[in-house]
C-alpha cells in the first residue's frame, strides 16, 4: 500500500488529542478518543496487509509478527530503559517495584489486564503510573496476533467473499458486545480486547468495502463529516461519559470515513505540521505521558510547565523517531532465524530486568540511592502501617470490599449486630472508615454499643447513588440499603455520618429527617477532610517540605475544594439534632 498522507494527518489529530487532554483536560475533555481513532487506523492496515497476502497466497505470520516487533517494540523498549534508570535514582522502593511490574506488563503486552485489576483508567492514582498508556499498545499488540490466525484458519474453510463478510458481521457483534459490557463491566470493559476489537474491524471494514468512484466533492463532504464526527468527540464528550460504549461509534465512525474519503491534497491532514505530528505520532504518545506523571510527581504546576510539557513530548518524539523508531532492523521471516530478531532480545532485557527488581522488592538497599534516602525509609514505615489497616478501620463491614474479595454482598454480621439499647451507627464511605478505630477506642471505656455499615466511594443516601457504575454501584446501594434497615432495628442514640466530598450537594435535612423518624437522637455529620491529589506522606517527603521548621505544608497539590465545600456547610442552616463537624477547623 503506497503511503497516505491523510491517514498520516488523521494520527496527528489523534495524538494531539490525547497530548492535551492528558496535560490539561479541560482544554480537551474527551480527547480520549484519539485512542480509538488510532484504533481504526490500526486495524485499517493491518486488514489490508492480512488481506493482501492471503489473497496473493503469499502471507506470512512470522513476517507479520517481526514486522509488528520491529515497529512496536524498540521505542517502548528504550523508554523503558530510560524509566527504570530515572527509577534507580528518584523512586523509593515502593513505587520502583510498581514501576517495574508495570515495564514487565507493557514490554510483554499485558499491561491492559494489570491496570484492570488495579482501579479505574481516570482515577487520580492514575498520575502515579508511569507507563499507563501503554494499556492500548497491549490492546493493539493481542488483536495483532489473534486477528491473522483467525482470518488464516478461517482461509481454509471459506471464500474471500465470506471472509470479509464475517469480519463486518464481527464489528457489528463487536459494538453490541462492546455497549452492553460498557453499561455493566466499565472498568475491564475499558481495557479489554474484547470490547476494543470492533473499532479495529471498522478499520479493517475502510479497507475490505472501500468507498468507489467517489466525486472529488462528495469526497470533501465525506472528509469533514469525518472531521466534525472526531473533533467534536474529543470537544463534546468527557471522562463522566461511560466509554467506549454505544458513544465510540461517533470517533470511530469519523475515522472510518476520512480513511474512506481518501483526500490527499486535504490542508487540514496533508500539511506539513500534521505530517511531521503524524510521523512522530507512536513515539509522541509514548513520551507524554511520563511526562505528564513527572510533573504530578515533583508538582510542577502552571500554564508555563503545561506548554513545556507538550513542547518535550513532542520533541522527545521527534528525536525517539529519529534515533529509534527510523532504525532498520534486519527482517528475518525464517522460523528458524526469528530468534535472531534483534527486538525480541530488547524485550527479553527489559522485561528480565524488571523482574528481577520487581521480585526484590523495588531493590530496598543501601546502595540503590532511592531506596537509601531518609524519604524512602519513611514511606516504607507508612507503608507497612498501611497494610494494616484491616482490623482498624473495620474494613469487613465493607460491603465493597466483601463483594471484590469474597464475592458477596453481605460482610461480617458482627457490624450491625444489636448489642443492645442505644450506641453509635458509622456510616458512610472510607472516610468514615478512618474515624472507625479511635471511635471504638473512646466508647470502649463506656461500654457503649458500636455498629458499622460503610462502602469504600460510597456516601451516605436514602436513594440509590447517581454517577456510579459497575460494582461500586452496587455494593454502594445495597450498603445504604442495609445501614437504613439496621438503624431502624438497632435504633442508635447517635449516628455519624462522613464522606470524601460532595457534602453540599446532599440533602441532609431529608436524611436527618429519615433518621429521626426512627428514632435517632443525634446525627454527627463529618465535613470534608484536608487532603492532597497525592498521598500525604509523598507530599511531606518533597525538599520542599522535608525536613522543614515550617508548621505548614507547601503543595499545590492540596485540594481546594475542601475548603470551598466546609464554608458551604458551615452557612447552612441545619436541623437542631443535626450537628456539623468542620474538620478544616480542626486540623488548619
Amino acid at each position: 500500500m503506497n503511503f497516505r498522507k491523510d491517514i498520516n494527518g488523521l494520527r496527528a489529530i489523534a495524538v494531539l488529542a490525547v497530548v492535551l487532554f492528558h496535560f490539561d483536560l479541560s482544554w480537551v475533555p474527551g480527547g480520549f478518543a484519539g485512542v480509538d481513532v488510532f484504533f481504526v487506523i490500526s486495524g485499517f492496515l493491518m486488514t489490508s496487509i492480512i488481506f493482501r497476502g492471503i489473497e496473493q497466497e503469499n502471507f506470512s505470520f512470522v513476517k507479520f509478527f517481526v514486522d509488528r516487533v520491529n515497529r512496536i517494540v524498540p521505542a517502548l523498549a528504550f523508554l523503558c530503559f530510560v524509566l527504570l534508570i530515572f527509577g534507580w535514582f528518584f523512586l523509593t522502593p515502593i513505587d520502583y517495584k510498581t514501576l517495574n511490574e508495570h515495564v514487565v506488563s507493557s514490554i510483554l503486552f499485558f499491561s491492559n489486564m494489570a491496570y484492570w485489576k488495579e482501579n479505574n483508567y481516570f482515577d487520580a492514582g492514575s498520575h502515579e503510573k508511569w507507563l499507563l498508556h501503554s494499556w492500548s499498545l497491549s490492546v493493539e499488540w493481542q488483536f495483532y496476533m489473534i486477528y491473522p490466525l483467525l482470518l488464516i484458519f478461517m482461509k481454509k474453510f471459506m471464500s474471500l467473499k465470506t471472509m470479509k463478510l464475517c469480519v463486518f458481521v464481527g464489528f457489528i457483534v463487536g459494538f453490541i458486545l462492546c455497549a452492553m459490557m460498557t453499561y455493566k463491566w466499565p472498568t475491564p470493559s475499558y481495557y479489554f480486547l474484547s470490547t476494543r476489537a470492533w473499532e479495529m474491524l471498522l478499520g479493517g471494514l475502510a479497507y475490505l468495502y472501500p468507498f468507489r468512484n467517489v466525486q472529488d466533492n462528495k469526497k470533501k463532504i465525506l472528509e469533514w463529516v469525518g472531521l466534525i464526527l472526531v473533533i467534536g468527540s474529543c470537544l463534546f464528550l468527557s471522562e463522566n461519559n461511560l466509554w467506549p460504549g454505544y458513544l465510540a461509534i461517533f470517533p470511530t465512525l469519523g475515522a472510518f470515513l476520512i480513511i474512506q474519503a481518501q483526500r490527499e491534497a486535504s490542508f487540514l491532514t496533508s500539511n506539513i505540521l500534521s505530517q511531521k505530528i503524524g510521523k512522530w505520532s507512536y513515539s509522541i504518545y509514548l513520551w507524554h505521558w511520563p511526562i505528564v506523571v513527572g510533573m504530578y510527581y515533583f508538582s510542577l504546576n502552571g500554564s508555563t510547565v503545561t506548554y513545556i510539557g507538550i513542547l518535550l513530548s513532542i520533541l522527545l518524539g521527534a528525536l525517539s523517531y529519529r534515533y529509534i523508531e527510523a532504525i532498520k532492523f534486519k527482517k528475518h521471516y525464517n522460523y528458524r532465524k526469528i530468534f535472531t530478531v534483534k527486538p525480541i532480545y530488547m524485550a527479553i532485557f527489559i522485561s528480565v530486568i524488571g523482574f528481577t527488581i520487581q521480585s526484590r522488592n523495588g531493590l530496598d538497599n543501601s546502595f540503590r540511592r532511592g531506596a537509601s534516602t531518609p524519604q524512602a525509609k519513611f514511606l516504607n514505615f507508612y507503608e507497612e502501617a498501611h497494610r494494616n489497616l484491616y482490623d482498624s478501620y473495620w474494613l469487613k463491614c465493607n460491603t465493597y470490599q466483601s463483594l471484590t474479595d469474597d464475592g458477596v454482598l453481605d460482610g461480617d454480621i458482627s457490624c450491625i449486630k444489636k448489642k443492645g439499647n442505644g450506641g453509635v451507627f458509622l456510616w458512610g464511605d472510607s472516610h468514615v472508615e478512618a474515624l472507625s478505630f479511635g471511635i471504638r477506642t473512646l466508647l470502649d471505656k463506656s461500654q457503649t454499643p458500636f455498629y458499622q455499615k460503610t462502602s469504600a466511594g460510597c456516601r451516605a443516601s436514602l436513594h440509590e447513588i447517581q454517577g456510579q457504575k459497575g460494582i461500586t454501584k452496587k455494593a454502594c446501594d445495597y450498603s445504604n440499603k442495609l445501614a437504613l434497615e439496621s438503624i431502624e432495628k438497632i435504633k442508635p442514640d447517635l449516628v455519624i455520618i462522613a464522606q470524601r466530598d460532595k457534602h453540599d450537594e446532599v440533602d441532609w435535612r431529608e436524611i436527618y429527617n429519615r433518621l429521626s423518624n426512627i428514632g435517632v437522637k443525634t446525627v454527627l455529620l463529618i465535613g470534608p477532610i484536608p487532603q492532597w491529589e497525592q498521598s500525604l506522606p509523598k507530599v511531606m517527603i518533597k525538599s520542599a517540605n522535608w525536613n522543614s521548621d515550617d508548621l505548614f505544608v507547601h503543595d499545590h497539590s492540596l485540594e481546594n475544594h475542601v475548603f470551598e465545600t466546609d464554608s458551604k456547610m458551615k452557612n447552612l442552616t441545619l436541623a437542631e439534632g443535626l450537628q456539623y463537624v468542620s474538620l478544616v477547623d480542626s486540623l488548619c
